[in-house]
């Protein structure tokens, strides 16, 4: 008797899976379909993220947009990214959380944005939906009378991301402030025209070639994430660069 073949049980963890190579999402027409966001030509934009990285590589571009309009802005970290490297025998986790909050103003001060106010809100990193309402409580002051908010997006698979996204837009609401959430993760566990994407709800920001360039330059910043610690896999690059290809497009996408 032999047995019937199965279909492997794919991987619980989705970021865990292969991903979507970047050709794909560069051949699908859906992207250039977007409609146009209109960004705010004056005031002030706080911008959230879980970890940093996540704000430049999620809407670096639109963040030296904003800059180069003269808007003030504000940069909350909601969780220092200590958890990047949890098996490191490298770095310690306060010394990942050093190196990230230097990485993050560096990368700030490349996008034009030297003047940025950076607010680390120091939650634990992969701990966030445990303070979700902590962290929208911290939010809603720093949103009052700003123009626009960005933060991750809520369904991004990833647990920070998710919590972080839930409690900005839970904040702006409060403070009557408009919410674009920004995908990271989406990029690699999702593909062009997936039906657990709200496309419906999206809208692209397109770089002109000068921002797209600033944005490169900003995302090199974050060496202790797009490169090895060391030669052991518990300091291997977060993101290689098949994955960090997703993120040097002309275009980012946001979920309004």
């Amino acid at each position: 008797m032999t047995a019937t073949p199965t279909e492997p049980a794919p991987p619980a963890d989705p970021i865990q899976a292969p991903g979507t190579p970047e050709r794909e999402w560069r051949d699908w027409n859906g992207l250039a379909d977007l409609p146009e966001a209109a960004l705010p030509g004056r005031g002030r934009a706080v911008v959230v993220a879980a970890h940093p990285d996540d704000e430049v590589l999620g809407a670096g571009g639109t963040i030296a947009l904003l800059t180069r309009a003269g808007l003030d802005l504000t940069v909350v970290t909601v969780t220092d990214g200590e958890g990047s490297h949890p098996g490191s025998t490298r770095v310690t986790p306060d010394q990942l959380a050093a190196t990230r909050a230097e990485e993050l103003r560096r990368a700030l001060d490349t996008l034009g944005a030297p003047d940025a106010r950076v607010v680390r809100l120091k939650v634990a990193d992969t701990r966030v939906a445990l303070h979700e309402d902590e962290v929208a409580a911290a939010l809603k002051p720093l949103l009052a009378g700003a123009r626009l908010c960005l933060a991750p997006w809520t369904d991004d698979v990833h647990g920070d991301h998710e919590a972080v996204g839930r409690a900005a837009v839970k904040a702006s609401r409060a403070a009557s402030v408009p919410c674009w959430t920004y995908p990271v993760w989406m990029w690699h566990w999702a593909r062009p025209g997936d039906p657990r994407v709200p496309w419906e709800a999206a809208s692209a920001v397109r770089l002109p070639p000068a921002a797209a360039a600033l944005k490169r330059r900003a995302v090199r910043h974050f060496v202790s994430q797009i490169a090895p610690l060391g030669p052991d896999p518990a300091d291997a690059a977060v993101l290689p660069p098949e994955e960090l290809a997703h993120h040097l497009r002309d275009i980012e996408v946001f979920f309004t």
